[in-house]
């Protein structure tokens, strides 16, 4: 089994009409995966519903201690694309004998035009076939999570070489 911890992020936001903001309610990857017909047996378990530029340390200490702690040595996380790879770069510093994939969207799935859908199926493929480490997978591309940015122009996720 695949264990999914979701963590916020865009991938979950939803819209209040009246208001005009984006909020969080509840996640909404059992139905991104019940709209993609997913077959893989996973394991859902929400951490926090943060927006990832709102995350402390304390937040990234309990993910560590979830992907830690897990049963499960493959591991998917949803996360807001502001500070992914910082909390990738605090789960990498561990060591965990583990395939840890981070993904997240840069518009929210409720949109109906998300990235989202297309970036946790990667992530469930590479989470199956990586080595044990922590990597970010967005765009279709998967990054060891000490040689990736987010290139803030463009809104990509780009290699460091």
């Amino acid at each position: 089994m695949i264990k999914i911890f979701v963590t916020g992020g865009t991938f979950d936001k939803d819209y209040d009409e009246k208001n005009g903001r984006l909020y969080f309610k509840e996640t909404h990857m059992n139905e991104i995966l019940a709209l993609g017909r997913s077959k893989v047996e996973v394991g859902i378990e929400t951490l926090m519903m943060l927006d990832s530029l709102d995350m402390k340390e304390k937040d990234r200490e309990f993910i560590v201690k979830k992907c830690t702690a897990a049963f499960e040595d493959q591991i998917v996380i949803t996360h807001g694309t502001d500070t992914m790879t910082e909390t990738a770069k605090v789960l990498g510093g561990k060591n965990l004998k583990k395939t840890i994939i981070m993904t997240g969207a840069m518009i929210p799935y409720k949109f109906g035009t998300s990235d989202g859908l297309f970036n946790i199926a990667s992530a469930l493929a590479y989470v199956q076939t990586m080595p044990h480490g922590v990597y970010i997978a967005m765009n279709g591309r998967v990054f060891l999570h000490d040689k990736v940015f987010k290139n803030r122009e463009t809104g990509i996720f780009e290699e460091i070489k």
